[in-house]
């Protein structure tokens, strides 16, 4: 949810790079996301926040979901977000049907990066997405200088890979 976080700064990077090969995109950022309503079964998609949500990723061809790694596993603001889908349940595309979705994740330990990183992708399949076959597992601390830059050119790697994933999967099956 902060502003700035590690996790919203690789999406901003994957985003980047995703229109730099002819993407059309939006972020939903932490404070986006930390203001739609808890999901709830029995009421679950009210306002005009949660509308702009559930349209944008009706019409997405891909998405790139990053998070944070809490406890070893994703926080429970994506988590919240991820539940919202089942807005799209009735759709003719529902949830991340034949969507790419590429996974990053940034914690504070490779072993909190990889179950948050599988975890993720479970939750992709559940929803009928397509994970990218590489998703981006980042140590939190330390990623990027002064810039905002990506201090090890590997973590960039990452980032920049899940973009290209993403965008390659969704021209080539678009519908």
């Amino acid at each position: 949810m902060r502003p700035g976080s590690s996790s919203e700064k690789a999406l901003v990077k994957a985003l980047a790079v995703a229109e730099a090969a002819g993407a059309r995109t939006e972020l939903f950022g932490g404070a986006f996301l930390a203001g739609l309503p808890i999901y709830n079964p029995h009421d679950p998609f009210d306002g005009p926040e949660m509308g702009r949500f559930l349209t944008a990723i009706a019409a997405a061809d891909g998405v790139i979901v990053s998070t944070p790694g809490y406890h070893g596993s994703i926080s429970g603001v994506v988590k919240n977000a991820l539940d919202s889908l089942e807005g799209l349940r009735d759709d003719p595309r529902p949830y991340f049907d034949g969507r790419a979705v590429g996974c990053i994740v940034s914690a504070g330990g490779a072993q909190a990066a990889g179950s948050t990183l599988a975890t993720l992708r479970s939750i992709i399949h559940a929803l009928r997405g397509w994970p990218t076959p590489f998703g981006a597992a980042l140590g939190a601390s330390g990623l990027f200088d002064d810039s905002g830059a990506f201090v090890d050119p590997r973590d960039a790697w990452q980032v920049e890979t899940v973009a290209r994933q993403v965008v390659d999967f969704a021209s080539r099956w678009a519908v």
